[in-house]
């Protein structure tokens, strides 16, 4: 992400020469959403006056070449770090700032992968708000900051206070693990808890709003009482960002989309990429957008808030026995209950506390007998929709108890598929439709389903979720590798179609993989075309359940002869001395698709082939791959 360096047409020319956005394209290429949002607030205060003193702060840190210039950290400031897989978490640290700063404590944001591990032995206040992902794994951006707090080089922390709130999902065996975890090293080095650890479940802010609260009313008492406030007039020459953090200035930015306002985008085609025969339906959609509330970059997703189908919302009213015009109240709404269901609520997902509600409704020894061993509650909670367990374990339910018991409906993420270079305005995703069989018929994940039955002319709410971590390299001469079976090869044929645009210099290669050749291979004519123009210089594929045999055309694989299964991690150890070449020579490495199986195989792999071809043992060459991640050279977007 950068400023934006040119003006839009009905704007007035920029007060900046060609030198001048040259160099401040220089100083904003490599800086991620948060310094951005810091640095906006910086220059916002050196335009007010008084503000010379902190113009001299920023001149004597410019020398600093791998962080950006922050303020100095005082004793009673606020540090918040988060770890986020999907964006929840970092929504709650940015609350959490905002309220801080609005009762004039000092505080400061940083993402897991940007804080300086060497300062956590002087902070005195810490808020951690971290999220869970898979089989109780951390978050991408917060490995390392993990890493470091469960090791050996943890310092002690008998001086701070901290609060911990985990993110996660209650379907999962290991809900908020790693909050939990996290919150428990941290109370063994010796740090003592500002208030209990928080676990919340997707409908986040059910948990998230009252942590917060207890947290900013706990640092308010500790405060001395001649400390003055970020807004007393003594700090007024100091520009308000450089004192409380990086996205002090947000308020101040144009609106666009947000999770909470998504925008209406018209659907423009809906193509189905999966061939006959194929037992998987995968769409392409197309949606026209306006640029000023849907603009994106190649690694962003777009947020999807969908409707639940029509036939499953009345099959779940006949079920519970309820009648659908019935009004229901929530907090300051009242709609009818089919309403409810369709738009505001959770039904192709069980989650624990609803588990154990209808449980308490019904008389079913089954279901008691099932929740009381925990492996078979995780497998319940994972393979039963909503409309099974109503038919199966029959419960008294009253409509207004119904709605409150179920979670709110959460959006759903996906990798964007397109490049606006390439695009124009618009947006294109690639949708992987999620089809299982049910008691008694097909059932259907709610947004993919959603998504999939579109016609053109039908509209959709969407926003953007950033993705800073998932990034082109600054340098267009740079080569990447790209590994994305299945829909995980959405974000690099917007990748692809950017560096074609843009006319990046540098190699890209693919490794792609699916069941069939002939059926579920996605973006075929398009990967074809782009090896023949240039823009794509490799491509290695991956079909588990076709025979397979290597093909002399530019390194492409292609059905033949053979009889085991090949996945993307086997292409990649075929390819591995080549592979590590281009690492060598300075590639970024990029990995999206399913975050329990292909990723971490694929990431075994890479680590075996640093050991082959890099001579590196174990323990060097998971080093070596936590440093890539840390120059932003290994990235991954997997769910």
């Amino acid at each position: 992400m950068s400023l934006p360096l040119s003006p839009p047409p009905s704007a007035s020319p920029l007060p900046l020469d060609a030198e001048q956005r040259a160099l401040l394209e220089q100083l904003t290429r490599n800086l991620d959403s948060a310094t951005l949002w810091w640095l906006s607030g910086f220059l916002a205060g050196l335009a007010t006056p008084g503000a010379a003193t902190v113009s001299l702060s920023l001149a004597s840190a410019a020398g600093a070449t791998h962080s950006p210039a922050r303020p100095e950290t005082a004793a009673d400031t606020l540090t918040i770090v988060y770890g986020s897989q999907t964006g929840n978490a970092r929504r709650v640290a940015e609350t959490l700032l905002a309220e801080a700063t609005d009762r004039g404590l000092k505080a400061r944001l940083l993402r897991a992968d940007a804080y300086p591990l060497a300062e956590l032995k002087r902070e005195t206040r810490l808020a951690l708000v971290i999220s869970t992902q898979g089989d109780g794994d951390p978050p991408d951006d917060a490995r390392g900051f993990v890493e470091h707090l469960l090791g050996r080089r943890a310092p002690k922390l008998e001086g701070l206070r901290f609060a911990v709130l985990g993110l996660g999902d209650s379907s999962y065996a290991k809900f908020c693990e790693i909050g939990r975890v996290l919150d428990a090293r941290l109370a063994e080095l010796g740090g003592t808890r500002i208030t209990a650890f928080g676990e919340a479940d997707v409908d986040v802010e059910t948990v998230a709003v009252p942590w917060r609260a207890e947290v900013l009313r706990t640092l308010e008492a500790l405060r001395p009482a001649d400390t003055g406030a970020i807004g007393d007039p003594s700090n007024a020459a100091l520009p308000r960002a450089a004192i409380i953090g990086p996205v002090a200035a947000a308020a101040t930015m144009p609106t666009a989309a947000t999770r909470e306002a998504p925008v209406v985008a018209e659907l423009l085609a809906n193509l189905r990429l999966t061939g006959r025969g194929s037992d998987r339906d995968i769409r392409h959609l197309e949606f026209a957008i306006a640029p000023a509330a849907l603009d994106y970059t190649p690694g962003d997703a777009a947020g999807v808030w969908p409707v639940q189908d029509p036939a499953l919302v009345e099959a779940i009213l006949g079920a519970a026995g309820l009648d659908g015009d019935t009004p229901v109240t929530q907090g300051a709404d009242t709609l009818p209950l089919r309403q409810w269901l369709a738009e505001r609520r959770e039904l192709t997902r069980l989650h624990r506390p609803f588990l154990k509600a209808h449980a308490g409704r019904g008389d079913s020894a089954r279901l008691a007998a099932t929740l009381a061993d925990a492996a078979a509650t995780t497998a319940l909670l994972q393979t039963t929709p909503l409309l099974d367990l109503l038919a199966e374990h029959p419960a008294a339910w009253m409509a207004t108890d119904l709605v409150a018991a179920l979670r709110p409906l959460a959006p759903r993420l996906y990798s964007i598929a397109s490049s606006r270079e390439a695009v124009g305005d618009e947006l294109h995703l690639t949708v992987g439709h999620e089809v299982f069989q049910g008691r008694d018929g097909l059932r259907h994940g709610v947004a993919s389903h959603y998504l999939a039955t579109l016609k053109e002319g039908d509209t959709a709410r969407l926003f953007i979720e950033r993705n800073e971590r998932f990034r082109l390299p600054p340098d267009a001469s740079r080569d990447v590798i790209m590994i994305g079976p299945g829909t995980g090869v959405a974000p690099f044929r917007g990748f692809v179609q950017h560096r074609a645009a843009t006319g990046a210099s540098g190699r890209n290669w693919l490794f792609f993989g699916n069941p069939h050749f002939r059926s579920d291979f996605l973006y075929q004519v398009e990967w074809q075309k782009a090896l023949k123009a240039g823009q794509l210089h490799r491509l290695d594929l991956a079909f588990s359940r076709d025979a397979l045999r290597e093909s002399p055309h530019g390194g492409v694989r292609a059905p033949g002869g053979g009889s085991h299964k090949v996945y993307v991690q086997h292409r990649i150890q075929e390819q591995g001395a080549e592979l590590w070449r281009w690492l060598q020579d300075g590639a970024h490495l990029y990995v999206c698709g399913d975050a329990t199986r292909m990723a971490k195989d694929v990431h075994a792999t890479l680590l075996a082939i640093a050991q082959q071809h890099g001579g590196l043992d174990p323990d060097a060459a998971a080093d070596y791959f936590s440093g890539l991640e840390r120059e932003a050279r290994y990235a991954r977007d997997v769910y």
